[in-house]
């Protein structure tokens, strides 16, 4: 059945999806004076969700409605339909069968979408259709086409378009980087991006195409963009150069800046990154929501054990915690997670430095070091005592000066708090010793060491029990002591996830408190691994043991603690 033979099925009335005469007359009444339409109301009133509204136009009218998939589109379908059509009338072509084109739609009200489709497709093909949310449509648009696929479909043909590097004027460059598509065009990138949840934007030139992926939850996916965005790489790079203050004209060395845009009334902070390759200039975003800073230390992920033992150490009146772990590993996010519960709970001053600085958190001193004038983390580090802070954030111990600066600050009664990139806790210790500290200060002066890695969440959406593989099972039983492992799961895949099976982060760790006998390994400068079996034997739980934790718990899978901690499950 199609809209013409069921424009009665296709109304908004008393019974539909449960409305009732009262609502529907405040809907009537609400879509009058805001001049809208009946549909949006319901919607924007939040009488139905757009999906049992859809649904119930389905069943009356006989038609189906659709959860699309990515096997429901036939290609053959895509080329009959362009990225522009599909957008402008928000619909997705599924399949050509006997001559008619079927097609997904959020919206059976409108009595003239199928002549209007028949129209503007030349008639060369009669339309029948299928429901489905704008959400679900959104998305497979997206998928299909491409990333702002339609404003690329416009932009070739406005254009005479040329290969890249087939002219190299900067002011032609800059002319088309302030043309309103390419502005549309990037904007759609950010937008799509931080939509997925991306922590980064890469876009990279080849000799005669362009890639663009996302880093979501620390694994890159690609984008998904039409090819023929090949053609306008220069002038994206040259607006992404424009919204960070960078020289769109240099396009030798490699540069550094930063910008802000909103989205849904949501801040994000942009760190852009352009490096000079051999076939043009690639570019990495980094994405920093200022608003989703966590605010407590489970919420991260860690263990109740793990909480109440770190809880008592940053309240400590003087001392060195550190933070270890690769970059992307969170190290960031949990310390301003423990400045904010300082904040929360105490009142006392405290000062970072940082590079760059990540966070905007009212009540704390910020600072970002400018290396290039002098003003590194060591400087600032002596400047900021005669500020006289109870506590301090260092961004990274990078050298021994700022190691030995932090180390001196903890010992003259100030709690500081840093970060170092070491695989494991017990070799943020020996790196201390290496860079040339004096066994003696660390050990009196470090309290605690916490490291981590980030672990993806498998999708709540399509969760399955799974059985692992048969050589990590052997591997885990002999670790554990377990004869017989939990249930395990797996995510299946869904358009939730992205079809990756994983959705969001959480954090794994194992927090090394320095006990009186570790302290006496550090003065006697003992390799690492005896103050991680030391430690183990005082009950710090590894990381690798914190990742099974959360696997039998059913929160990720074997496979994804493997991939976080380089594979050390099967070697310890």
């Amino acid at each position: 059945m199609d809209f013409e033979t069921s424009k009665h099925s296709c109304r908004i009335d008393v019974g539909l999806a449960g409305l009732t005469a009262e609502q529907l007359q405040a809907a009537r009444t609400e879509a009058a004076r805001q001049r809208i339409s009946l549909r949006e109301t319901v919607l924007k009133l939040g009488l139905v969700t757009e999906k049992e509204l859809l649904t119930a136009v389905a069943q009356r009218a006989g038609i189906d409605f659709l959860n699309i998939a990515p096997e429901d589109i036939a290609p053959d379908a895509l080329k009959a339909v362009s990225a522009n059509i599909a957008t402008h009338y928000n619909i997705v072509p599924l399949r050509i069968a006997d001559d008619a084109l079927w097609v997904a739609t959020a919206d059976p009200f409108n009595q003239n979408l199928k002549n209007e489709l028949e129209l503007v497709l030349d008639n060369s093909h009669r339309i029948y259709f299928v429901l489905a949310t704008s959400e679900a449509i959104t998305k497979a648009i997206r998928k299909s086409y491409g990333v702002g696929a339609a404003t690329v479909e416009k932009m070739v043909s406005d254009e005479d378009v040329q290969e890249p590097g087939a002219h190299k004027q900067d002011l032609v460059e800059e002319s088309k980087a302030r043309e309103a598509s390419v502005i549309k065009l990037v904007n759609q990138l950010l937008a799509d991006a931080i939509s997925d949840g991306a922590t980064d934007i890469h876009i990279e030139p080849y000799e005669n195409d362009i890639k663009v992926r996302y880093r979501v939850d620390g694994v890159l996916h690609d984008a998904g963009i039409p090819n023929t965005i090949r053609y306008f790489r220069d002038g994206i790079t040259s607006r992404i150069k424009i919204i960070s203050a960078l020289d769109i004209a240099e396009k030798r060395l490699p540069q550094d800046g930063r910008a802000q845009v909103n989205l849904a009334g949501h801040k994000f902070d942009l760190r852009i990154s352009i490096l000079p390759t051999r076939y043009g200039e690639a570019v990495n975003i980094r994405i920093l929501p200022q608003s989703t800073l966590i605010s407590d230390l489970p919420a991260l992920g860690m263990t109740e054990d793990v909480v109440k033992k770190l809880t008592k150490l940053i309240f400590r009146p003087h001392g060195i915690v550190l933070v270890t772990g690769p970059s992307g590993s969170g190290k960031t996010t949990t310390l301003y997670t423990c400045m904010n519960l300082l904040l929360t709970h105490t009142e006392n001053k405290i000062l970072t430095i940082e590079d760059p600085v990540e966070y905007d958190m009212p009540g704390i001193v910020q600072m970002q070091v400018h290396p290039e004038i002098g003003f590194t983390f060591a400087r600032a580090l002596r400047s900021m005592l005669r500020h006289d802070p109870d506590i301090m954030l260092v961004g990274e111990i990078r050298d021994l000066e700022t190691a030995e600066t932090a180390i001196r600050t903890a010992l003259t009664g100030h709690l500081v708090f840093s970060t170092l990139h070491t695989n494991d806790a017990a070799s943020a210790v020996t790196r201390l010793l290496d860079m040339g500290i004096e066994p003696y200060l660390v050990a009196s002066s470090v309290e605690a060491i916490l490291a981590q890695r980030l672990v993806r969440v498998i999708c709540p959406n399509c969760k399955e029990p799974h059985e692992p593989d048969p050589e990590v099972a052997t591997a885990v039983r002999s670790l554990t002591g377990l004869d017989e492992l939990p249930t395990t799961y797996r995510g299946r895949g869904c358009s939730k996830c992205r079809f990756t099976g994983f959705h969001g982060r959480t954090a794994i760790t194992e927090l090394l408190v320095l006990s009186d006998r570790i302290r006496e390994l550090t003065i006697s400068r003992r390799h690492a691994n005896e103050i991680d079996a030391q430690a183990r034997r005082e009950g710090m739980t590894s990381l690798m043991l914190s990742g099974l934790d959360k696997t039998h718990s059913g929160v990720t899978t074997y496979e994804e603690v493997l991939r976080a901690t380089k594979g050390t499950v099967l070697m310890e």
